[in-house]
């Protein structure tokens, strides 16, 4: 049987909700689904995984709650059109939610033919006391 992960709580959405206000300037309350996920690479069990979804500015984006504590992200345009963060799981939400939302932004800026320099990868690595302060404008 499937292990159950237990639903993102009452103070997780909330903190979700206010970095998506704090990106978007206005409120973006996301949704509550559900995600199969492969949480063992040595098994092809799936699990279902409660998970947030928000859509803006043509991206989709979810964050999915793996075990108590721990989260995966990504952000899509289609299903063919995936992209990740450079790490496979977080211990903090709010690193997460910030780090997904950055690599959304440079991945807008380049398609747009603007770049901060930055890669999914230093992103992913920047401290966790790092303010968040919304795209680069340049």
């Amino acid at each position: 049987m499937p292990a159950i992960v237990s639903d993102f709580t009452e103070v997780e959405r909330d903190l979700v909700a206010e970095l998506l206000l704090q990106r978007y300037n206005k409120p973006v309350l996301p949704e509550l689904a559900d995600s199969e996920l492969k949480l063992d690479p040595a098994s092809d069990e799936l699990t279902i995984c409660p998970t947030l979804y928000w859509s803006e500015r043509g991206a989709h984006f979810v964050v999915s709650k793996v075990a108590p504590g721990r989260y995966r992200c990504q952000f899509f345009y289609a299903d063919a059109d995936q992209y990740g963060t450079g790490h496979e799981e977080y211990i903090d939400l709010r690193r997460c939610v910030l780090t997904l939302l950055r690599v959304q932004a440079d991945h807008e800026s380049q398609s747009a033919g603007i770049s901060s320099g930055a890669t999914a990868a230093e992103l992913a690595a920047a401290p966790d006391d790092d303010e968040y302060h919304g795209p680069l404008v340049i």
